[in-house]
């Protein structure tokens, strides 16, 4: 019986492409939320 082929990390291709959707969508996520944060101190406490 032949084992898929696996990365170093054993992930299958189609894992790692959808672990790669999920990551990428989270962290634009995260970005967002952190400029959408930082507009809202500038506007209440300019640091420049």
């Amino acid at each position: 019986m032949e084992q898929p082929a696996t990365s170093l990390s054993g992930l299958t291709e189609s894992e790692a492409k959808e672990f790669h959707s999920v990551f990428m969508t989270s962290f634009a996520m995260f970005t967002g939320i952190a400029i959408v944060a930082h507009i809202l101190v500038w506007m209440w406490r300019p640091w420049l």
